[in-house]
């Protein structure tokens, strides 16, 4: 009973979610609505985090912790991935500060990128038995191939990717916004949320884990 309330619940919240994405992709906003979106859903992300460590370590159980991700996972599907559409269809209005690298350079390594994010995607759900974006949370440490050189390597492949279409778009102001606003809204979401549940749902074995895989710049695995 609690399994089919759960998969129904989740079900729910990607519909909300996708409907979500769909209306930020086709909405016609004025230029300081895109801005207090593009900005203003980054920073909640930090309010957001801080509540879902408080309710995780409230009740510290596999349960719970299942529970409280999903409604924290989708929350922030929709805080980033919002802001992310936006910047991405405007990123005409970005164009102060442009970039003397040649588009195509940026068009490489987009594709680059984004085929690593894809690679980071089927080894989490070929090791781990997930999927991203709070469609399933992991069944298993993915601890081997690329999660053996970091603890993160979706995260890192997802933040090079965003990098990597500023530099498409030639926008120093898009890059500034993955920098000074996007990349540490995640890493905060990482650090005190996502390691914090993890331990609870995998316990030795994801400190273990921990203690010898770097957070998120690639080291050669130890033997």
């Amino acid at each position: 009973m609690r399994h089919g309330i759960e998969f129904l619940s989740r079900i729910a919240l990607l519909a909300f979610t996708w409907f979500i994405w769909l209306w930020a992709l086709n909405a016609p906003l004025s230029n300081i609505m895109n801005l207090c979106i593009i900005v203003g859903s980054v920073l909640l992300v930090f309010p957001i985090v801080w509540l879902g460590r408080v309710i995780l370590d409230r009740q510290p159980t596999m349960s719970h912790a299942a529970w409280i991700t999903m409604f924290v996972h989708y929350a922030l599907g929709i805080l980033f991935g919002v802001p992310i559409i936006r910047a991405v269809i405007t990123h005409q209005d970005w164009s102060d500060w442009k970039l003397p690298i040649p588009a195509g350079i940026g068009l490489l390594l987009v594709i680059v990128t984004g085929a690593a994010t894809l690679l980071t995607m089927v080894n989490l759900a070929l090791k781990g038995l997930g999927a991203p974006f709070a469609i399933a949370l992991s069944r298993k440490l993915a601890a081997d191939w690329l999660y053996a050189w970091t603890r993160n390597p979706m995260v890192l492949a997802g933040l090079a990717f965003l990098l990597a279409l500023g530099i498409w778009f030639q926008s120093t102001l898009f890059l500034l916004w993955v920098f000074i606003l996007f990349t540490p809204a995640l890493l905060v979401f990482v650090k005190m949320y996502e390691e914090r549940e993890l331990e609870i749902r995998f316990g030795a074995s994801y400190l273990d884990y921990k203690s010898k895989t770097p957070m998120l710049f690639p080291r050669k695995p130890r033997g």
